[in-house]
């Protein structure tokens, strides 16, 4: 993102920024939030069951992602042996993703509902890129966060589609290579591996689909 201010992109690289935090905060909140309906209240104490991106935001995730196009947030804390259903630490994982499927849905549909309405201050370059990039960044969340590796949610959800003996292969594995995994990923797209750019593609298609308005 870095490269925007260089190129004196100033408008799209706050816009951009904004659209992470927003996106970033409330996927974290989707955790907390279905955390507590489980019956496990550590992320309510700590102070995290909520949209303030103050609770959320790691600042070397945000630096992260300014300077080198990707970054991280602050892991909801999470206490399973608080949970009251077995499908618990499933459906926490899965808040986070569909956090940001709803964010990407409401605010595409936001934007095309308030120009077929004649709101025409969201015609505007500033608020178009911001709702634009919102939905865009929020389905490039959501895929990214899906992979089954290292610490993103998709290794908690993947063990639960899995036959039982492939489901504590898998876990074993990845508690024990899951990050380096992860970590390889990252330093193959850095080395041009085009992996993010194939999610970005993946989430560009995927925005016209979640158009209804």
């Amino acid at each position: 993102m870095i490269y925007l201010l260089g190129q004196g992109q100033w408008l799209l690289f706050a816009v951009i920024l904004a659209a992470l935090v927003v996106s970033l905060s409330c996927h974290e909140f989707g955790h907390a939030f279905v955390a507590l309906r489980f019956g496990d209240d550590t992320a309510r104490r700590t102070g995290r069951l909520t949209l303030n991106p103050l609770a959320h935001i790691d600042l070397m995730g945000l630096l992260m992602v300014v300077f080198v196009g990707f970054g991280y947030a602050k892991p909801v804390p999470t206490d399973p042996r608080r949970f009251t259903s077995r499908y618990a630490e499933l459906l926490v994982a899965a808040a986070g993703p569909i956090m940001n499927l709803l964010l990407a849905i409401i605010s595409v549909n936001a934007y095309l509902l308030s120009l077929k309405w004649g709101w025409t201050d969201f015609s505007d370059t500033g608020p178009r890129l911001f709702f634009i990039y919102l939905a865009q960044i929020n389905l490039l969340l959501m895929i990214f966060n899906l992979l089954p590796v290292g610490a993103l949610d998709g290794h908690y959800i993947l063990p639960y589609l899995l036959p039982r003996t492939l489901s504590r292969a898998y876990r074993y594995y990845n508690a024990r290579y899951g990050n380096f995994a992860l970590l390889a990923l990252v330093a193959l797209a850095i080395a041009g591996v085009p992996i993010f750019s194939t999610i970005i593609r993946l989430s560009e298609k995927l925005l016209p689909a979640i158009a209804f308005a």
